[in-house]
């Protein structure tokens, strides 16, 4: 028996060395590691009463699906308001133009009394030369050439009222052309208004962002919601769930993004997930943390960082739909592996043939 014993002995301690030496050495193990998800808060760009609840705690729901709906009423009537104001100021753009095509007309009406007075002034010019030339060849008289005189006098001031009053219509014009630049500004506010009215109706209706099921929900019917304010949380699942597992910074020396990654769940037992490296974090953990440590200090003691790995899950295991973020894992890296080459693969694959 004693034989059998030192036989069993040696051979699961060469057992356990060969798999050290072929593989275990090459294995970086945490059990600092957790599923996540890029879970969505809910909130509402309006406030309001909440007229109607459509979900309930842990429902599964779909993007654009709709979740509540805020009392729309008051938002309704302001849309109303809106539009009223943009018929308003249509109605006002259309004043103006028709006030530049009378003006317009006017102002070629002034442009032909000056044409005519200009005409009467040359007239009643050459009329006046006449007459004084016969009163001094003594073939007229002085009351024709005082009256001629008198009409080129009259004609003269007719032809600079004209002209002033051609003058004011081209002022006119171009405060008329003011008042329309003014209008169609109130045009666009009004048309932009509406624009944002229709926005806040639609806006009473919440929807999902994404896929996912509902969790921490305080959303309730009747309850008073403003902007921004959390309501619920939308949290994906199944291929969506991503591991991060904080690596000692003496780990990560030999990994490479899609390196093979296995772990098992605590709340799963044995049940081996597969998975890969994504992405590696920018930083050591500490250096996120909302007080980062400083050790430009004279007390300095050096701890071991911790450096997030991101690892996505392979989603052919059927089992992948039950994770849930948060859960404990015990994550393996084989380090073996380089991607991008057919040794990897082999690699990857003679791995989980040993863990089976």
């Amino acid at each position: 028996m004693t034989v059998i014993a030192l036989l069993l002995a040696f051979g699961a301690a060469g057992w356990f060395g060969w798999r050290w030496w072929t593989a275990g050495r090459f294995e970086e193990t945490t059990d600092n590691a957790f599923l996540q998800a890029d879970k969505v808060v809910a909130t509402p760009k309006v406030g309001g009463f909440v007229a109607e609840v459509f979900v309930s705690d842990n429902q599964p729901v779909k993007a654009g699906e709709v979740l509540a709906r805020i009392d729309e009423r008051d938002y309704r009537i302001a849309l109303f308001q809106s539009q009223a104001d943009l018929d308003r100021s249509k109605a006002g753009l259309e004043g103006v133009a028709a006030a530049l095509i009378q003006q317009q007309a006017k102002i070629e009406e002034a442009k032909a009394d000056v044409a005519t007075m200009t005409a009467a002034l040359d007239f009643a010019t050459e009329e006046q030369k006449r007459y004084g030339d016969l009163l001094h060849s003594g073939a007229g008289t002085i009351q024709r050439s005082h009256q001629a005189t008198s009409d080129l006098l009259q004609k003269q001031a007719a032809l600079d009222k004209a002209r002033a009053s051609y003058d004011a219509a081209q002022k006119q014009t171009d405060a008329l052309h003011s008042l329309e630049a003014a209008a169609r500004a109130s045009l666009q506010r009004a048309e932009i208004n509406l624009d944002q009215a229709k926005l806040n109706l639609e806006y009473t209706t919440i929807r999902a962002p994404i896929d996912g099921v509902v969790g921490d929900r305080s959303l309730r019917k009747g309850q008073l919601v403003q902007p921004g304010a959390n309501l619920l949380t939308i949290v994906p699942m199944g291929k969506s769930i991503y591991l991060i597992a904080n690596f000692k910074e003496t780990q990560v020396g030999a990994m490479v993004e899609g390196q093979p990654a296995s772990f098992t769940v605590d709340a799963y037992g044995d049940h081996v997930f597969h998975g890969r490296i994504d992405s590696f974090a920018p930083g050591t953990g500490a250096q996120f943390a909302l007080l980062p440590p400083e050790n430009a200090t004279g007390n300095f003691t050096k701890i071991v960082q911790r450096v997030p790995v991101k690892i996505i899950l392979d989603d052919n295991d059927p089992l992948i739909q039950r994770l849930r973020p948060g859960l404990s894992v015990e994550a393996t890296i084989d380090t073996r592996a380089r991607p991008g080459t057919d040794h990897a693969g082999a690699i990857a694959s003679r791995a989980d043939d040993e863990r089976r």
